[in-house]
Formats: structure tokens, sequence, C-alpha cells
């Protein structure tokens, strides 16, 4: 079993339109709800790829109540949110279908209290030994701790599980001081993070704060690594037009099921690259499109080195 943490999970709505005009009425074509969140959508990839998956985090109010009956109707995705006083955030999507352009509306968050923190902590210790893996992913609601992603990491490396961190911020910077075994930043959160631009040299330095490799996540450009066992670059063989949120869920989705499955890093770069691609290619955030998986595989280039032994 494959854990994801979403402690700040979500109801996402996507609204596609003609042609999206500031100040103008519009008429939504077509409506889809899904429950999201970056770890949600993690598991999700996951449970289409064949991976069980147990999906945990914070979950309250009716839209809570919403995001956990959509869950239960996903093969291969087991439900153990916490539940909270406050009301689960929603996400809006706005699809352009003129362009293809998604413009995103993201709500704040529940407020967590300090006893339904310690309720997810003693949660998540209980399903950890049940883990081949855990991603801990995305944002932080407001009211938890903004080390909580490092003292999440530690628990996990006690019991010798492998983690990937996948957040920003202060969050993402104490995080990688904890020593997760993968963090996979954007190019923006690399510079945040290390004051580079330059993202090789990002990079390395974000490794030698702490994580045990890092999964650069360069848009079109595609996956940078840089890991214990060497550096390699991952890029599609030609940009995909779409939705893109949900893209770097689907490429953590290909890390996570490739380090269980025990792939070399440049197959499991393979896999994340195309699954990222296909998802701006799926008509809803933060699913893929499999025929446009498929097809990537065999076209992904991976160029870079081992170390040497």
């Amino acid at each position: 079993m494959i854990l994801t943490v979403t402690l700040n999970t979500a109801l996402d709505i996507t609204y596609r339109v003609g042609s999206l005009r500031p100040h103008a009425s519009h008429r939504v074509s077509e409506v889809t709800e899904r429950p999201g969140g970056k770890g949600v959508n993690v598991a999700r990839v996951l449970a289409a790829l064949g991976h069980e998956t147990t999906v945990t985090g914070f979950t309250g109010g009716a839209t809570g109540r919403v995001v956990q009956e959509l869950l239960a109707a996903v093969p291969g995705m087991a439900d153990a949110l916490v539940p909270v006083s406050g009301a689960t955030r929603r996400t809006i999507a706005v699809v352009d279908e003129q362009t293809g352009d998604t413009t995103q509306l993201n709500e704040p968050g529940p407020v967590i209290t300090p006893t339904e923190w310690s309720a997810f902590q003693e949660a998540y210790e209980h399903l950890l030994p049940s883990a081949s893996a855990v991603a801990l992913c995305g944002s932080l609601p407001p009211g938890v701790p903004v080390g909580a992603y490092a003292g999440l990491v530690r628990t996990a490396r006690t019991t010798g599980i492998p983690v990937l961190l996948d957040t920003s911020g202060e969050a993402l910077r104490r995080g990688v001081a904890a020593r997760p075994d993968i963090i996979k930043p954007n190019a923006d959160e690399l510079a945040e993070l290390t004051g580079s631009h330059e993202p090789l040299r990002a990079t390395q330095d974000a490794r030698r704060r702490g994580a045990g490799a890092v999964v650069a996540s360069l848009g079109p450009q595609g996956l940078l690594a840089v890991t214990r066992d060497g550096r390699w670059r991952a890029t599609p063989p030609t940009s995909v037009r779409g939705n893109p949120t949900g893209a770097g869920d689907s490429a953590v989705a290909g890390l996570l099921s490739g380090l269980v499955e025990h792939l070399t890093w440049p197959d499991r770069l393979i896999r994340a690259v195309a699954l990222s691609a296909a998802t701006v290619a799926a008509p809803v955030a933060g699913e893929f499109d499999r025929g446009v998986y498929e097809e990537l595989l065999g076209r992904v280039a991976v160029t870079g080195e081992a170390s040497a032994a």
C-alpha cells in the first residue's frame, strides 16, 4: 500500500466555458467534480496504474462529505481521512475552450485545531506500518504547524519507510532538513528554496540541504533529477496543450510507483514525464489520458549519467 497525505484536501470543480472574458457573464458548458488536493490526485493516478493506495488528511463539512463519497467510487483507493469541525475547501478550474488555457481559484482550507492535529498524527502513525512508501503533498491548512511535514518525514524515516515530499515555501525548507528520500519542487519552488534560478545548480543545492534525491519539475521541459545514483534530464518529445492542473501530482505518482517497483531512475523519470504530459492532455484536472501516456512512454528522452561506483 502507498500512503498519500493531503493535509489540505479539496473538492476540485472544473467549469468549461467557450471563451473566458473578464467582467462578463459566462455560460458553463460542462461541470465536473473530483476529490482533490495534491496527495489525492497522486493516489488517483497510482490507483489507475494498479497500485493499492490509502488517502489520509483532513475532511469536514458538506464539501468534505462529497469528497468522501467521490473517493468511495474510485477502485483501489482507501479513505483514511480524519474528520475536523471546519469545512473542506473547494478549488475552481475554469477552462477556456477557445484557447485551452485554465484559470485556477483555490480556497485556503479549514482552520485545524491542536486537538485535530494530534488526532491526525495518531492516525498517520497507525497507517505507516502498512505502507510501502509515503507521499506528503500540498499546502498546509491554517492552524497546522509550519514544521508539520518535517515531523511527518522524521516519523516515516524512523519506521524505515521511504518518503517523498512535495510542498513549497517554509514548509519545504523545514521539511528538507528532516531528510526526505525525494523532494519534487517545481522551478519556482526550487528557486525560492535555494535562491538560484539555474536548474542544475539549484537542484544540487537542494540535495545538499538534506534530500536524498531532488526531482525538479521544469514544466514543458520535463524533469531534472539529482540523486545518489546519478543525475538525469527527462524531456517529453513535444509540448502538450491543455489543463496543467495535477500534472506535477501525476509526476509524483510516476516517481512513487517506480520506487516501489524498483525501477531504475531513468525508467522512473520516463514514467513520470509521460504521466505528467498525459495529465495536461486530459479534459479533467487530476486525471491522465491513458492513450497519450502509453504513446509517450517510448518517446521520452533521458540524458545523464550514473554516479561512479
